[in-house]
């Protein structure tokens, strides 16, 4: 779901990133109120003034996903799921759970604290709003604040819609969940109304655009892809998980890796390995003793003049809980890891023998099979 990712503060204990696609949305955002909306609804004010007005909201906006998502993030880590991270990206935020919940009462807790925090901030703003027109505050600090509190009240009900993965889709999810005790049919349900409302809100944005409101069409339409996609992606991604758990790793496992030594120069590690095996990742072994690793990501990082000169044990990573994995892990812990760490393969080792490469190909390659088998 997920592209290139930065990390912009930790809250809480949780990692606060945001996907660059956010960026572009972000920008979208401040144009469209410093252009339109704000220009609209209030008069005569100076191009400076809308556009930091617009600023203003975006940024309003930026914390009020974040409050809504940490909402989500803390109820979760009461119910003992691990979470990642709150990223950030298109059209809103996501908590990102290691682990599907564990029930469907969890499942309805968790997602009704989302359009619950989302009122809350809703009627903050408002309050604050009415205090502000009482001691005077500027007209421009007021409609910015009324507008925090209209979106925030919008986003409380737009989240309400039954459409996985909306939070209203995850309150559906559960009920159906709890009524026939199948997760894997109840997000099938969920998910399919997700993918047919995201469809209606392609076409209802199309037709705006078609009748000249371009920016409220572009919105509708972007919306739309975005729900369509998730719905889909959510639903895959559930498959995935449910085909994979409680496979041991010694199904997807190389047992027979390519190992590079320490001493080995870069220029031959390009040479004599990279470009022989086509593999990204090596592990390092020295006298049958597993000492790291050495990926071309930080070969990348090292200047072309001193591959003669670098050894693999000077930018060689040592075994770490990112980049080995136990024997008696399943797939879906590995498939996590990956995920976590953006990587395609991991060591299995026992302290320090290594015993295996597991690597998301040959997992996708399972899965594959075991879906066309089993379906």
């Amino acid at each position: 779901m997920f592209g290139k990712q930065l990390r912009i503060f930790q809250l809480m204990g949780f990692e606060v990133k945001i996907d660059l696609s956010w960026i572009i949305i972000a920008l979208l955002v401040t144009w469209s109120l410093s252009v339109g909306y704000f220009p609209q609804k209030y008069l005569n004010y100076s191009t400076q003034t809308y556009w930091l007005m617009g600023l203003a909201g975006a940024a309003g906006l930026f914390m009020s996903i974040i409050a809504h998502e940490m909402a989500h993030s803390v109820i979760a880590r009461g119910y003992g799921i691990p979470i990642r991270g709150i990223t950030l990206f298109l059209f809103g935020g996501v908590a990102e759970m290691e682990e599907e919940p564990k029930g469907a009462k969890d499942e309805f807790v968790m997602a009704v604290m989302g359009p619950i925090s989302s009122g809350l901030i809703a009627a903050a703003c408002y309050g604050l709003f009415l205090l502000g027109r009482h001691v005077g505050w500027p007209y421009a600090v007021g409609g910015v604040v009324l507008y925090l509190a209209m979106i925030n009240g919008l986003l409380a009900v737009f989240n309400l819609v039954p459409a996985f993965p909306l939070d209203g889709g995850r309150m559906l999810r559960a009920a159906l969940w709890q009524i026939k005790g199948n997760l894997k049919w109840a997000t099938r349900v969920s998910a399919g109304i997700g993918f047919g409302f995201g469809l209606f809100l392609i076409i209802y944005g199309v037709f705006h655009f078609i009748t000249g409101h371009f920016i409220v069409g572009m919105w509708w339409f972007l919306i739309g892809m975005f729900l369509k996609n998730a719905a889909e992606a959510s639903y895959q991604q559930l498959i995935t998980l449910r085909t994979l758990e409680g496979e041991p790793l010694r199904r997807f496992m190389n047992t027979s890796p390519v190992t590079v030594p320490p001493d080995l120069t870069i220029d031959r590690l390009v040479e004599d390995y990279i470009y022989t095996y086509h593999h990204k990742f090596f592990p390092v072994v020295a006298d049958g003793r597993l000492t790291g690793c050495i990926a071309t990501r930080r070969i990348k990082e090292i200047p072309r003049d001193q591959w003669p000169a670098t050894t693999v044990a000077d930018v060689a990573e040592t075994c770490n809980p990112d980049n080995t994995i136990g024997p008696d892990a399943d797939a879906t812990e590995a498939l996590s890891k990956m995920r976590r760490t953006n990587s395609g393969r991991l060591m299995v080792a026992d302290h320090d023998r290594l015993l295996g490469i597991v690597s998301l190909k040959d997992m996708m390659a399972f899965l594959s099979l075991k879906i066309e088998l089993e379906s």
